[in-house]
């Protein structure tokens, strides 16, 4: 899967967790990584020269992937100072978590707008200029829970799975151009999100559901996307990989 020609990924909300195991995987390979932060991130440098000790060289931009013009001007950007970009891993996401009876329009409107509006919003800023070179991956990461929901996530659950049909109509319309569009979906990863949740409920309630009884880790789940935006992957498109430990077959 190495990458034999210089090539630009593009993955939003790199900085920690999934989007940071992402983010070393596509370096390794040897990819140009760039990554977005939330604009007034005030440990954006940091990380960046943490990431450097490490030996990572990454380039970070502030976007705000739920604005149309912040992703205009943050894609403008990095084309021009970076190169265009031939992998998109649309990674950044939010959760506002309650019951339905308790949802209220700006935590619906903010989780929409964050994690399936941004698809649209990143995605329109560089898939025609892919098409146009004849090459480029859409790497769509959504969840379990858009699978097969999940109590207190309507709204996310909702995003997660409007993802997938995003995906599949984009893998459509661009299959003939040599780029391919395909959604992940993780289960419970060994985030520092995940980790947070107290080690009784960890044991308790999440751990029980998963037939492999761990965790997944953030560096598996970055193989695969790996995979996806290699060579040997060019036939496959429109697809929604689940890596979820056994959690949900279908």
């Amino acid at each position: 899967m190495a990458n034999d020609k210089h090539r630009v990924a593009l993955v939003t909300g790199g900085m920690g967790g999934l989007g940071e195991a992402i983010c070393i995987k596509m370096a390794a390979l040897g990819y140009s990584v760039v990554t977005t932060h939330s604009p007034g991130n005030t440990k954006a440098n940091e990380w960046l020269s943490a990431m450097k000790a490490q030996g990572y060289n990454f380039k970070a931009y502030p976007c705000d992937v739920a604005d149309w013009e912040s992703t205009v001007a943050c894609v403008k950007k990095v084309s021009e100072e970076v190169g265009p970009v031939d992998v998109l891993v649309n990674n950044a996401g939010i959760t506002r978590d309650m019951t339905f009876k308790k949802m209220d329009k700006a935590n619906w409107d903010a989780v929409m707008k964050t994690n399936l509006d941004s698809c649209f919003n990143m995605t329109k800023q560089v898939v025609d200029a892919m098409a146009d070179r004849g090459w480029g991956r859409i790497i769509n990461i959504s969840s379990v829970n858009g699978q097969k929901g999940a109590f207190g996530q309507t709204n996310y659950s909702a995003a997660k799975a409007g993802m997938h049909g995003f995906t599949k109509a984009l893998a459509l319309e661009y299959a003939r151009k040599g780029v391919t569009s395909n959604t992940i979906s993780p289960g419970y990863i060994g985030t520092k999100m995940v980790m947070a949740i107290p080690k009784e409920v960890l044991d308790s309630k999440i751990i029980p559901q998963i037939p492999m009884g761990r965790l997944g880790k953030p560096e598996e789940v970055a193989g695969l996307v790996a995979y996806l935006a290699s060579e040997e992957a060019a036939f496959l498109t429109g697809a929604n990989i689940a890596i979820n430990g056994g959690q949900h077959m279908f």
